[in-house]
């Protein structure tokens, strides 16, 4: 290794570069080998690896194959920056790849599977991404996109199935390379980005959010307080988490925060009740990242089904993306224990350091929310938020007035990939604008109202009402048409589409020709789950449809 120079006069612009003091992604699981090595650092449950080999990795195995995943991607000529789609869902090489991405210099741009065909293929095509890795599983999906964009993958994680043709295994591909840890051609710095995650807006095609290496270490920094709660060592930490994090922001709450702490990050392919139940019995997990309360709903219904499971090793479960009821509350402490820690955080992928909202601080609220009133809290201590009016004037001070959130944080994204307007209007007035909608408590807490600009949040996705609207206003039948979310039990939001005939269209009672056509064109998630005929929409004098006049109307009726 060349010896790093050593400034010694310059007080400011500096960079740390040497990978002496630098802070990225990529030094992470070798500095862990340093303190616990033969400590594991990643389980996954069945389904969660494509070789058996991957299913239990110490701290030292892990670093060692991340440092394989960077010589190979190296060894493909592939240098500083180059942009590298992840097609995969949970998986422990998924993980790993991440890492290796981060350690050789280069950008990872998982992609969510759910995504429609057309805009697949528009995103490999935005980032200019050069390399691939894709599950076997999710292959026959993706190809058309993958095909249209001219981008062939190079690897496979062999989840449900073999390699794809032209491809080679994940275990192949790291084979042959060395486990020692790899020295860039270039030095990296913590404001180097090193992943894009794509986040829904208000129009058809999606923004990459360029997410830098201190943004990911300060993230799960903030998170390592709280996962802690309730256990004696930080290094007891057995994180679990079955929701999606490769292509969405969770690893920065799921997984990096369980190696900062040297614990052991308990990883499943995606939710199921039961196979998340087994996992807390068996690994004897401390904390859940749980996503939304409907998924707690469902492991409590589960665990009231199958006296076998046991969920007393719990002791903080962290939830977001919706109020929870005091009744779950009530039956999560007669199932986890009394001193079980319920924890809800908001937040979005552009601003990952999120509100708090501990529920056994505020019982009266919980109790008087009834699940209605979506507390959020107060911002973690690296936050600072703001709820401003349209002109941008702060509401602090007057409760009960919604406006837009706004943040100013280390943990903020960097702006928006080749996205400049985007970007200029995300960070007007010096905060980056969230575009969801809150007020002030009388006590100076937080209240999430609703979403700017329409985006439905269903089943933790983010789905663009004005997409899902044009795909409605191509079929002959439609004659205007209002995407918008509805509170829903199970998904949090609804989609729900409400449609004016066309003249002379045929009925469709139950909207299920429309909710076909949909099938057809967009993602699963982003299909209505309902459709309601009316002859008119509230607007306003400019013919705008008022969408939060409709929510109430559908809400009321």
């Amino acid at each position: 290794m060349a010896e790093p120079g050593f400034d010694v006069e310059t007080l400011h612009g500096r960079r740390a570069t040497d990978p002496v003091n630098r802070m990225v992604v990529g030094d992470i699981l070798g500095r862990l080998t340093w303190s616990v090595p033969d400590k594991e650092a990643l389980v996954g449950r069945p389904g969660a690896y494509g070789d058996e080999a991957f299913a239990r990795l110490t701290y030292r195995r892990a670093d060692e194959v991340s440092n394989q995943v960077a010589h190979a991607l190296l060894a493909a000529g592939l240098r500083r920056s180059d942009r590298v789609v992840l097609y995969c869902e949970n998986s422990v090489e998924a993980v790993l790849i991440m890492i290796g991405i981060a350690k050789a210099g280069l950008v990872c741009v998982p992609v969510n599977p759910m995504l429609a065909s057309d805009v697949l293929s528009w995103a490999i095509e935005h980032v200019g991404a050069s390399y691939a890795v894709v599950d076997a599983e999710l292959w026959p999906l993706g190809r058309s996109a993958f095909e249209s964009a001219g981008l062939h993958p190079s690897v496979t994680v062999t989840v449900g199935g073999g390699p794809v043709d032209g491809t080679v295994p994940f275990s192949g591909w790291i084979r042959e390379q060395p486990r020692t840890q790899p020295e860039p051609e270039v030095p990296l710095h913590s404001d180097d980005i090193w992943m894009m995650l794509f986040t829904s807006g208000t129009t058809a095609l999606p923004k990459a959010a360029m997410c830098s290496h201190a943004y990911s270490y300060l993230a799960a920094f903030s998170y390592v307080g709280p996962l802690t709660r309730g256990i004696r060592h930080e290094s007891d930490l057995r994180l679990a988490t079955f929701l999606p994090i490769v292509y969405h922001c969770g690893h920065n709450a799921g997984v990096l925060p369980g190696f900062f702490t040297g614990g052991t990050v308990v990883l499943g392919r995606r939710f199921s009740p039961a196979d998340l139940a087994e996992a807390v019995t068996t690994e004897r997990v401390t904390a859940l990242w749980a996503g939304a309360p409907r998924f707690l709903r469902m492991l409590a219904d589960h665990c009231a089904r199958d006296p076998a499971t046991d969920l007393s090793s719990v002791t903080l479960a962290m939830f977001s993306w919706g109020a929870m009821h005091p009744g779950l509350v009530d039956e999560l402490r007669g199932l986890c224990g009394d001193d079980l820690a319920l924890l809800e955080v908001f937040g979005q992928s552009e601003a990952m350091s999120c509100f708090r909202f501990w529920l056994d601080e505020h019982p009266a609220k919980v109790a008087s929310s009834a699940g209605l009133v979506n507390h959020v809290g107060v911002p973690n201590p690296v936050l600072a938020a703001d709820i401003v009016a349209e002109d941008g004037t702060s509401l602090r001070g007057r409760p009960g007035v919604a406006g837009e959130a706004v943040y100013r944080s280390p943990v903020v994204a960097s702006g928006y990939f080749r996205d400049e307007e985007a970007t200029r209007q995300a960070f007007a007035g010096g905060w980056f604008h969230s575009g969801d909608s809150c007020m002030y408590e009388e006590d100076g807490q937080q209240i999430l109202v609703d979403r700017y600009k329409d985006i439905i949040k269903t089943g933790g996705e983010n789905v663009s009402s004005v997409r899902v609207e044009a795909v409605l206003m191509q079929h002959p039948a439609v004659e205007r048409a209002a995407v918008v979310g509805l509170p829903d039990d199970h998904w949090g939001e609804r989609v729900t589409a409400v449609v004016v005939r066309a003249e002379g269209a045929d009925p469709d009672p139950d909207g299920s020709a429309l909710i076909a056509h949909c099938r057809e064109r967009v993602a699963g998630y982003e299909t209505p789950k309902a459709v309601v005929y009316v002859d008119g929409f509230p607007e306003t004098v400019g013919g705008k449809i008022l969408k939060y006049r409709l929510r109430e109307q559908l809400g009321d009726g």
